[in-house]
Protein backbone atom coordinates (compact mmCIF):
# COMPACT_ATOMS: atom_id res chain seq x y z
CA UNK A 1 0.00 0.00 0.00
CA UNK A 2 1.34 3.26 -1.06
CA UNK A 3 1.44 6.56 0.74
CA UNK A 4 -1.46 8.24 -2.02
CA UNK A 5 -3.64 4.87 -0.86
CA UNK A 6 -3.03 5.51 2.57
CA UNK A 7 -3.65 9.27 2.76
CA UNK A 8 -7.16 8.65 0.95
CA UNK A 9 -7.98 5.88 3.59
CA UNK A 10 -6.90 8.33 5.94
CA UNK A 11 -9.23 11.20 4.42
CA UNK A 12 -11.80 8.93 4.09
CA UNK A 13 -11.79 8.36 7.63
CA UNK A 14 -11.47 11.94 8.67
CA UNK A 15 -15.02 13.02 6.64
CA UNK A 16 -16.90 9.46 7.57
CA UNK A 17 -16.17 10.80 11.05
CA UNK A 18 -17.24 14.36 10.54
CA UNK A 19 -20.23 13.24 9.11
CA UNK A 20 -21.38 11.19 12.01
CA UNK A 21 -20.76 14.12 14.66
CA UNK A 22 -22.80 16.33 12.35
CA UNK A 23 -25.46 14.62 11.73
CA UNK A 24 -25.80 12.86 15.47
CA UNK A 25 -25.83 16.20 17.69
CA UNK A 26 -24.70 14.48 20.93
CA UNK A 27 -21.16 13.64 18.95
CA UNK A 28 -20.26 16.92 17.33
CA UNK A 29 -17.25 16.89 19.58
CA UNK A 30 -16.45 14.10 16.50
CA UNK A 31 -17.46 16.58 13.73
CA UNK A 32 -14.29 18.64 15.50
CA UNK A 33 -11.83 16.58 16.04
CA UNK A 34 -12.80 15.14 11.95
CA UNK A 35 -12.32 18.48 10.94
CA UNK A 36 -9.16 19.06 13.05
CA UNK A 37 -7.45 15.79 11.76
CA UNK A 38 -8.09 16.37 7.94
CA UNK A 39 -6.61 19.82 8.07
CA UNK A 40 -3.61 18.24 9.87
CA UNK A 41 -3.17 15.54 7.45
CA UNK A 42 -3.66 17.71 4.12
CA UNK A 43 -1.09 19.82 5.37
CA UNK A 44 1.87 17.19 6.45
CA UNK A 45 1.01 15.50 3.00
CA UNK A 46 1.30 18.76 1.09
CA UNK A 47 4.32 19.75 3.34
CA UNK A 48 5.55 16.62 2.22
CA UNK A 49 5.19 16.88 -1.52
CA UNK A 50 6.76 20.45 -1.51
CA UNK A 51 3.18 21.76 -1.74
CA UNK A 52 3.15 24.15 1.40
CA UNK A 53 5.91 26.00 1.84
CA UNK A 54 7.17 26.60 5.57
Amino acid sequence: MNVGKVLLVLLAIWILMGVVGFLIKGLFFLFIIALVLFGFTLATEGRRRGILKR
